[in-house]
């Protein structure tokens, strides 16, 4: 007779029995289901597939169509159930095991189980799948053990150091259904019309143009608690544009109901029109406690030039960010000097070396590295929006005798440069979230790994220690501090020329949908539209006749700020 089910009931569960899941407060029971959203994209993803396409709009659409075992709370970023009801932990931290909500199934009826979850991880971790950015925290496991149809089991592999994430990095993947995709090649997986177990499924795709999908209805979280108010849209449809000015005359033009907006000039100066003035579109900006990312130059430092940190820090005094700022985008943004901005506060302040544009100190690096006379390199471009930044950008290199070649690609043929790190330097941009994993943009293991987030090559084995030291490291004070120490480091080699960053998110919608009075929720971004609003069928009347009739919709605020309409605290 087994041990194990002895075991298994002797372990400490989460959550108590006696808890009860709390609604997403920014939710709201006004929400109606219904209507549809058209929603802008940036570029076409070159898979339905977010293990192989590391695209944060791909994860965004993949969220909405498949659940993974443990959710995030919304409001403090902890653990809470989803597609598994309770998780236990042993006592020397080394094995996880989680117990299925016996409700869950898949949008064809089936029961989630066990073997999908050990499916898909060992779909996920085969060294044929190109999975970069997920093997390294699943690599720490050894595959799954489907102890029953509703329990599974994880162990940490060998003599692993604990890491306060395990829990977290075994449990936040998504599940995907053994039996709608097994026997396939994983790289290739086609998802229109597939078996899901989310709100959603892709009901249409014209590739290249944009992507449908459609709430089936038979969503087995649709009225659970935490659930109420979410979901709401019976169709999301998500448009493709390769620039941004396409996308936003499109969105004039009605064929998109809602663009986030990532261009200042956009925000400033096309906003200026009647629809505007008449409130038909309303312009919101929302400061709340999402996550800041960065975004940059990035330089690679697998060769030459970029090899050379004189040459790095000479890129990063040759980029006139406070003029960019200025003339070219309104002032909207502050400059980064940290890849970790959300990290400091008035108690700890960042003290990484702010750069500013100085020709003389860059020609004068450029000579320390014996490259006085200049040097040219190129510049993978992905966007014509780039260029006005890099020709200001470009005049100041000439006047150091270095020349910049622009090589403009698609979007996949960019990812796939990415993947392979062939590039010199790139304008590339990262997200953030409220669990920080340094080791997947700064470990020396990542700068080798094909399809990483390490695209510079950055290494340091300093920055290795404090990764290892910080994954035992129980008190979040301690984390933070160790962070910042390797946030301190990355600055100093300058792996990218750090650019700006915004502390909001900035919308434009047409005035026919219903919002939460915080509009987006306390931790989201723009992918808080999608799954928190609704269409609302009187406003959307209301917008015809005004449109029709050339009156005007009342007025809404533009800045919402979420601590003044919660009475939370600050950041």
């Amino acid at each position: 007779m087994s041990v194990l089910p002895v075991i298994l009931a002797a372990l400490l569960w989460h959550p108590a029995a006696d808890s009860s899941p709390r609604p997403d407060p920014s939710a709201t029971t006004r929400a109606r289901r219904g209507g549809t959203l058209r929603f802008s994209g940036s570029q076409p993803p070159k898979s339905f597939n977010a293990y192989v396409d590391n695209n944060s709009y791909t994860a965004m659409l993949f969220s909405l169509m498949y659940e993974t075992l443990l959710d995030s709370d919304p409001e403090t970023g902890e653990p809470v159930p989803a597609l598994a009801r309770r998780w236990a932990t042993s006592d020397d931290g080394r094995e996880f095991v989680f117990e299925l909500d016996p409700r869950a199934k898949w949008s064809d009826g089936r029961p989630v189980t066990a073997a999908d979850v050990k499916w898909t991880f060992d779909a996920v971790t085969d060294p044929r799948s190109d999975t970069g950015p997920w093997k390294p925290t699943l690599a720490f496991f050894e595959t799954p053990e489907a102890v029953d149809e509703r329990t599974v089991r994880f162990v940490k592999k060998g003599d692993g150091p604990k890491d306060w994430r395990d829990v977290l990095n075994c449990s936040s993947f998504w599940i995907l259904p053994r039996h709608a995709f097994e026997g396939r090649d994983f790289n290739k997986l086609d998802f229109v019309g597939a078996v899901s177990g989310g709100a959603y499924f892709i009901s249409r795709a014209v590739e290249q143009v944009e992507t449908e999908l459609s709430r089936h209805g038979c969503w087995w979280r649709q009225d659970l608690p935490q659930c109420r108010g979410l979901c709401n849209f019976d169709r999301i449809v998500v448009r493709y544009f390769a620039e941004n000015e396409n996308a936003f005359e499109a969105f004039r033009k009605r064929r998109i109901d809602v663009f986030p907006v990532y261009s200042a000039r956009i925000y400033a100066d096309g906003t200026r029109t009647d629809e505007f003035a008449r409130n038909l579109v309303l312009k919101r900006r929302v400061r709340n406690h999402a996550p800041i990312g960065f975004q940059g130059f990035a330089m690679n430092m697998r060769r030459p030039p970029f090899d050379r940190l004189e040459v790095r820090q000479a890129m990063a005094k040759l980029v006139d960010r406070e003029t960019m700022n200025r003339t070219m985008m309104n002032g909207a943004y502050f400059l980064l000097n940290s890849y970790y901005q959300d990290l400091y506060d008035a108690g700890h302040p960042c003290t990484n070396e702010v750069w500013r544009y100085d020709v003389d100190g860059a020609r004068a690096l450029l000579a320390r590295a014996g490259l006085g006379g200049g040097f040219s390199f190129s510049f993978l471009s992905r966007s014509a929006t780039e260029d006005k930044f890099l020709s200001l950008f470009s005049r100041a290199l000439a006047e150091c005798g270095v020349k910049m070649e622009i090589v403009r690609k698609d979007f996949a043929a960019w990812m796939r440069d990415m993947d392979e790190f062939n590039f010199d330097m790139t304008w590339a941009s990262w997200g953030a979230g409220v669990v920080k994993y340094p080791e997947l943009s700064w470990s020396s293991a990542e700068a080798a790994r094909r399809g990483s987030n390490n695209i510079t090559g950055f290494s340091d084995p300093e920055v290795d220690r404090l990764i290892a030291a910080e994954k035992g490291m129980e008190s979040a004070a301690d984390r933070l501090a160790a962070y910042r120490e390797i946030d301190a480091r990355v600055a100093a080699a300058v792996p990218y020329v750090l650019l700006w960053q915004t502390d909001s998110t900035r919308l434009l919608y047409w005035n026919k949908f219903g919002t939460p009075r915080t509009v987006l929720s306390r931790l989201g971004r723009e992918d808080s539209a999608l799954s928190h609003w609704w269409y609302d069928a009187d406003r959307a009347e209301e917008l015809e006749r005004a449109a029709r009739g050339g009156t005007c919709l009342p007025a809404v605020p533009e800045l919402v700020d979420y601590d003044e309409r919660t009475g939370g605290g600050g950041r």
